[in-house]
């Protein structure tokens, strides 16, 4: 995606290093939290290049005092990142459930039917997309990973493998293309260029149509000092107050909001054109909006918060470690999540506190956790080492893990979920 042009280049600012908000063009000067230096959380590593430089780029977040907008710079290309992707949906079960109940809400609201059309940005390997389809609504993805999109594709699912932005969005309404539905799970905060991202999403919508957008909810993340959210593929960390701004800068009008709890705690929003009077803005948006200005979400003071917890948690987590290592226990790692590479760079953990960890997807599997270079078995490795401790490492699906590991206490094996803080479960 291109930068916009009224947006200044980041990369001339050589004086300053801080570059410049990405929506409003502000010069950042606020730090959020510096978790310092890291690898991409989906490089993972081959054997053959553990051997080989990796690079490692600043995980430094900073807060514009304009819009209140919390971001990373571009220090990576989207093609860098996600044209290969090794991130596939489907290997979630309670992702999938989420995804089904979202269909069938979404279809008995707007009564979605075979003259509808559901379109999807960053559509993966077609998790959300197939349930559309088996109820005879025609769909279409929109994915920049050819690896992923291949999946959706021998699913039946139309793809188109690219980058979503205003060029993506004229080409397919000049191919007579448009929106009933648009839909963006997980993707809002994966762009750089926002205003492009956002100012397509109003291009490819129909006059009537709507979009839902889900995304890791600002206050959540703060609340539950979910730090290890943050990542290279994470461009942007969004409260309400901040994407209605967005959003009505491109003429788009947030009507209504729902809390969930993916995540660790996501919004879904649902977006109409600004022309659009059919849909009127709810009391859940009055209210959101009301709990997010008595949190501080619009004074630059409440943000500066956040850098000590994350110093807190890192202390507790080193602190179990060393003494769970000091009694000779053994500890294995489950999952090899974007965020547990976050959290294993920035604590320092590597095998001498971890031995391995294991992951269901096969593309992961014998290939080690960039930066850390930790290896990454099929599950079945903790039956047959069995571990004294599992860390967790996507906490915010601890209740599946724990469902589909729980023959771990069979030899008296714990759970450990680092974040918001460390807790051991029997």
């Amino acid at each position: 995606m291109t930068m916009t042009s009224s947006q200044p280049n980041v990369q001339n600012d050589t004086t300053l290093n801080r570059g410049y908000c990405r929506f409003c063009g502000s010069l950042l000067e606020h730090t959020f939290v510096d978790l310092g230096m890291s690898p991409l959380c989906e490089s993972y590593v081959t054997h053959e290049q553990l051997n080989q430089m990796e690079p490692f780029y600043p995980l430094h977040v900073y807060v514009c005092d304009r819009c209140f907008l919390v971001q990373l710079q571009e220090y990576v290309s989207p093609q860098d990142i996600f044209s290969h992707y090794a991130y596939f949906s489907s290997y979630s079960d309670s992702w999938l459930q989420h995804a089904k109940n979202y269909t069938e809400k979404v279809i008995a609201r707007f009564g979605l039917n075979s003259s509808s059309r559901v379109i999807e940005i960053a559509s993966n390997d077609g998790y959300l997309l197939q349930y559309f389809l088996s109820e005879g609504i025609p769909v279409l993805g929109i994915e920049p990973a050819a690896n992923v999109a291949d999946v959706a594709i021998k699913k039946g699912i139309s793809t188109v493998v690219k980058f979503f932005g205003q060029n993506t969005a004229d080409e397919l309404v000049a191919s007579d293309t448009q929106a009933d539905l648009l839909v963006g799970n997980n993707v809002l905060a994966h762009v750089p260029d926002i205003n492009d991202f956002v100012a397509g999403c109003k291009i490819l919508l129909k006059p009537e149509g709507v979009i839902t957008m889900e995304f890791p909810h600002l206050m959540r993340l703060m609340e539950g000092n979910q730090f290890d959210t943050i990542y290279h593929e994470h461009f942007s960390y969004l409260s309400l107050f901040t994407v209605e701004k967005i959003f009505a800068a491109h003429g788009l009008t947030i009507f209504d909001v729902e809390e969930l709890l993916t995540h660790g705690g996501s919004l879904r929003i649902y977006a109409r054109q600004a022309s659009d009077n059919s849909k009127p803005i709810s009391q859940q948006i009055e209210e959101l909006r009301a709990r997010e200005e008595v949190a501080g979400f619009s004074d630059i003071k409440h943000y500066f918060s956040f850098a000590q917890k994350v110093k807190e948690t890192k202390f507790q987590l080193l602190d179990f470690l060393i003494a769970a290592k000091r009694q000779g226990k053994s500890i294995a790692g489950y999952g090899a999540p974007g965020k547990g590479n976050t959290l294993l760079n920035y604590c320092g953990i590597r095998e001498d506190f971890i031995d391995y960890t294991v992951d269901r997807n096969p593309f992961k599997q014998g290939k080690f956790l960039p930066g850390t270079h930790i290896p990454i078995f099929h599950p079945t490795k903790i039956q047959e080492t069995q571990p004294d401790y599992l860390l967790i490492l996507p906490w915010n699906l601890k209740n599946e893990v724990m469902s589909q590991m729980s023959y771990i206490r069979d030899w008296g094996g714990k759970f450990v979920v680092p974040i918001p803080e460390v807790n051991v479960y029997s």
